[in-house]
């Protein structure tokens, strides 16, 4: 059996058929639209300019640009939804006063909760976990996960 039959057939039965193809490709996107809000949210970007300027050259297929787009704009047109959800979860903190990585990865990771039924919520929780390492550090990634965990589990008792 080829190496490359023999590795797709073992990557199918580990994230099912299509499924984990799907979840991998989102990465990259993600964090694209993490680096895109990132950029509104410190500067004087709008979302036009920011997605033009990191999307023109990313190589991202039209699916994953798709799904970039989509994260900017919901978060952005839901972000005051976003923000006064998250500030009820924070214990002696305000909303403003995080960092702006920590922020803007929140703000992707609950808007994936609310309205993305496809994503597994501990994709979302997880991929903002490992996001929040790679641009902040893990004792921001630990208040995330803490965060995102809390607001998923009152979600499913309710």
């Amino acid at each position: 059996m080829c190496a490359v039959f023999s590795f797709a057939l073992r990557f199918s039965d580990y994230f099912g058929h299509w499924k984990g193809v799907q979840a991998l490709k989102r990465r990259l996107p993600r964090e694209y639209a993490f680096k895109i809000l990132f950029m509104i949210d410190i500067g004087t970007n709008d979302a036009e300019n920011a997605m033009r300027y990191l999307l023109d050259d990313a190589g991202f297929s039209s699916k994953e640009e798709f799904f970039c787009t989509m994260l900017v704009e919901g978060v952005e047109s839901k972000k005051k939804e976003l923000d006064e959800m998250l500030s009820k979860h924070l214990v002696n903190w305000q909303f403003n006063r995080l960092a702006a990585t920590v922020r803007n990865i929140l703000r992707i990771a609950l808007y994936e909760l609310l309205y993305f039924d496809d994503i597994p919520p501990a994709v979302s929780i997880n991929e903002a976990i490992e996001l929040t390492k790679i641009y902040h550090d893990e004792e921001a990634a630990r208040f995330v996960n803490g965060i995102l965990d809390t607001i998923y589990k009152q979600a499913e008792t309710n």
